[in-house]
């Protein structure tokens, strides 16, 4: 599995809008501007994001997006599913049967396994830590997050 560059310019724009959830609307453009995305690839990427619930939109000249929930109610997994789908890390996980050797597979409850805990981090991680987090960044400081870790 590897994080498309549509899945990674979502995780932007969502972040951007956490971290301003004190603010109504936030335009396209200063999305764009601020976390280094395309504006006509965040459109398109904030359309997926609208479909699946994440954010809201509001078209016209005071238009822009907010997001469609409190940031500690969404997850990092949530954004990336939006946009690229389940994640598996192996066809033998995603279709059950596409492999012959998957009852005698060593490797195939190893795969099950990986895919379970990544799903298990991103699906706790919330905008709302990560916002945090960002916050700090910005000011120049290091913040130890919630799944910061020395290893």
């Amino acid at each position: 599995m590897r994080l498309t560059r549509a899945g990674e310019y979502a995780i932007r724009c969502v972040l951007y809008l956490a971290m301003h959830q004190d603010r109504t609307l936030i335009g396209r453009k200063e999305v764009a501007e601020a976390m280094d995305i395309p504006a006509q690839f965040l459109g398109k990427v904030a359309q997926q994001l609208a479909k699946a619930g994440v954010i809201s939109i509001r078209q016209g000249s005071q238009g822009g997006y907010e997001l469609a929930r409190r940031a500690q109610d969404i997850t990092l997994l949530a954004v990336i599913e939006a946009i690229d789908g389940e994640i598996f890390l192996n066809d033998c996980i995603q279709r059950p049967g596409s492999c012959d050797r998957q009852a005698i597979c060593s490797v195939h409850n190893v795969w099950d396994t990986a895919r379970r805990q990544l799903r298990d981090t991103l699906g706790s991680t919330t905008l709302a830590e990560l916002a945090a987090l960002e916050k700090c960044a910005c000011r120049g400081q290091t913040c130890e997050g919630p799944r910061a870790s020395n290893g």
